[in-house]
């Protein structure tokens, strides 16, 4: 039975759940965390207006009254900071989910149910939401069921990821650029996001005398969007805030670099406010990888010693959680327990699990044909001198996810199976290599999750109105996120 109205809505919760204007009355758990589950996160992602919002309040409420809501990492990372536990016991995945969110974060919540870990991110950055067709509230929505649907019953962080500014856009103009990324921290807040990774390393200026000089426009506006943030959180959370110095792919950052961030950071944040958490640093690696003419991906040295350093800096000097790594996920097996050995706060994966559906098998190959054609015909633009089809279609294959959306959601059993195998395989290596296996204690003694009722939306019969800003203008695809 499918889920196509809110009237039938209605009658599948008949007897599971009692909607009210005090939130979701759950009679039959075990139910509602079942098949019914996949029904709802499927009119949550493809139904009307009226049944995606009705759906998506149910999916939510469920989530607060089951244990598993959205919460804000910020005061495990204040507690890494102050010494509270270990600094090189555990690095924290945060997981970009581009491609088929609810298999893939099903098995990542499994992996780390089977591990006693609660220290998961799934994010999802500025550029994956346009070329994915994942809005804010629908990608929490699915997160949030996925959590429901293993029988998850700790806090869920997502994270807004590279909120990241467009340098060109910035020099012509930088008001409306500034106020793009105000509506898109608006957005993820208002569809729950607790965490959010503010990046405006774009607007270091390596041409100006001094290190503080080439951070001062980076410290800035990391500044103002930590006043904006800080404004828009719920009551009693604490939304967990990162900055970044050093721009993915390019040089390695500094310890100068890092405290001179900082330094300028701190002087023009307003007194009493909460400062970041976490730095992103530069330390060898590229988005994505970097595709070889055959399409293998070329070797990568990871500074793992900058990590190390900079990460003592943070938490020494500043009281933060550390560094955090981006661009890993295409990193060979045997470099991610250099993470946490070498104090690593957070490690952002994205491009390995969309490479484990294209390339680990399962993807049906006529699928795969059609998706390819679609980046041939669609993105011939963006095809540089003396590339092979291959680097071309590596780069280029994470643009069809969007268009490919429903395809990728109702694949064949069997095709579902195989990809959700490979990406088992994968999360529990990652796991255990990051050291997160039995962190659900830390979190549950660090983290108290707020209660966040929502109203009722006007297709339930309440009044509420929708969380989220329209304007698809704020996703331009300026090529941020792994």
């Amino acid at each position: 039975m499918s889920i196509e109205t809110v009237a039938d809505l209605r009658t599948r919760l008949e007897g599971i759940a009692t909607i009210s204007d005090a939130g979701l009355d759950i009679h039959d758990e075990t139910t509602l965390r079942g098949e019914l589950m996949d029904e709802l996160v499927f009119a949550a992602v493809f139904g009307t207006d009226d049944l995606r919002d009705a759906t998506r309040w149910v999916i939510w409420s469920a989530s607060q009254a089951l244990g598993c809501g959205s919460a804000s990492i910020h005061e495990l990372y204040r507690a890494r900071g102050a010494g509270t536990f270990d600094p090189t016991g555990f690095t924290v995945p945060a997981i970009n989910v581009r491609a088929v969110t609810y298999l893939t974060a099903r098995q990542a919540f499994a992996a780390a149910l089977e591990r006693d870990a609660a220290t998961v991110i799934f994010e999802i950055a500025k550029s994956e939401m346009a070329y994915t067709d994942q809005r804010p509230a629908e990608y929490a929505s699915v997160i949030l069921a996925a959590a429901l649907r293993t029988g998850w019953r700790t806090p869920v962080f997502l994270q807004g990821d590279h909120f990241q500014f467009n340098a060109t856009k910035w020099a012509a103009d930088p008001e409306p650029e500034l106020e793009g990324i105000r509506d898109l921290t608006r957005e993820a807040v208002g569809a729950g996001f607790l965490n959010i990774d503010i990046d405006s390393s774009t607007l270091v200026d390596l041409s100006l005398a001094t290190v503080p000089e080439q951070q001062r426009v980076n410290a800035e506006n990391t500044a103002e969007l930590t006043r904006l943030i800080r404004s828009l959180e719920p009551s009693g959370v604490t939304i967990s805030v990162g900055g970044e110095i050093g721009e993915v792919g390019k040089v390695n950052s500094t310890e100068e670099e890092l405290r001179a961030y900082l330094d300028g950071y701190l002087a023009v944040l307003d007194d009493g406010l909460e400062p970041i958490s976490k730095v992103s640093i530069q330390t060898g690696t590229s988005h994505g990888g970097v595709p070889m003419a055959d399409g293998t991906i070329a070797a990568v040295s990871i500074d793992f010693d900058t990590l190390r350093r900079l990460s003592a800096v943070a938490r020494d000097e500043y009281a933060m959680a550390g560094c955090v790594q981006h661009g890993a996920s295409t990193l060979p097996d045997e470099a991610f327990d250099h993470f946490p050995e070498h104090g690593t706060a957070e490690v952002h994966l994205a491009t390995g699990f969309q490479n484990i559906l294209y390339d680990a098998g399962g993807l049906p190959d006529d699928l795969r044909v059609e998706m390819m054609a679609w980046c041939v015909a669609n993105c011939a633009d963006e095809r540089k001198d003396g590339e092979t089809d291959e680097q071309f279609l590596y780069k280029t294959r994470k643009k069809a996810i969007g268009p490919f959306k429903r395809q990728l959601w109702t694949l064949p059993a069997a095709a579902a199976d195989a990809v959700a195998a490979n990406l088992r395989a994968k999360f529990d290596l990652l796991f255990d290599e990051l050291g997160i296996t039995g962190t659900r204690e830390l979190v549950e003694c660090h983290v108290t999750p707020a209660s966040l009722p929502r109203p009722l939306p006007a297709s339930l019969g309440g009044e509420g109105r929708a969380t989220v800003i329209a304007g698809a203008s704020v996703f331009d695809d300026d090529g941020s996120g792994e």
